[in-house]
C-alpha cells in the first residue's frame, strides 16, 4: 500500500518562508514522479511543480523562482521549499505521486497516488 505523509504546513507573515515535505512509503517502482499541487476552496488543484527520481523539475510560471522542489534523503521524498510568500499562496497544499514519466502528467486525474494535504496559510 503506498501512502504519502505531508508535514511542514502553518501560517506564517507575508514575505516569509515555509518549507513542506512529502515522504512516500510502498513506493516499488524504480523510477517515478512527485508533484506539488495547492488548491483553495472552489477552485481546482493548480501544479505547481514536479520532480523525477533523477532530481529533474519543472515550475509552474506562478511559482518559478520562488518555490524550488528537491528530493530528500533516503526514502521517496520531496520537499517544497517557499519563500518570499505572498497572501495568494494560502492554499491546502498536496503532494502526489505517480510511475508515470513527469512530462505526462499535468493533471490531477493522471496521479494515483495523492497525501492528505496540509494547510498553509500567510498574513499580511
Amino acid at each position: 500500500q503506498v501512502e504519502l505523509v505531508e508535514s511542514g504546513g502553518g501560517s506564517v507573515q507575508a514575505g516569509g518562508s515555509l518549507r513542506l515535505s512529502c515522504v512516500v512509503s510502498g513506493l516499488t517502482y524504480t523510477s517515478y514522479c512527485m508533484s506539488w499541487f495547492r488548491q483553495t476552496p472552489g477552485t481546482e488543484r493548480e501544479l505547481l511543480g514536479s520532480i523525477d527520481y533523477d532530481g529533474n523539475t519543472t515550475y509552474a510560471d506562478s511559482v518559478k523562482g520562488r518555490f524550488t522542489i528537491s528530493q530528500g534523503d533516503g526514502k521517496i521524498s520531496a520537499t517544497l521549499q517557499m519563500h518570499d510568500l505572498k497572501r495568494e499562496d494560502t492554499a491546502m497544499y498536496y503532494c502526489a505521486a505517480d510511475p508515470n514519466y513527469c512530462g505526462l502528467l499535468t493533471r490531477t486525474w493522471d496521479f494515483v497516488y495523492w497525501g492528505q494535504g496540509t494547510q498553509v496559510k500567510i498574513s499580511s
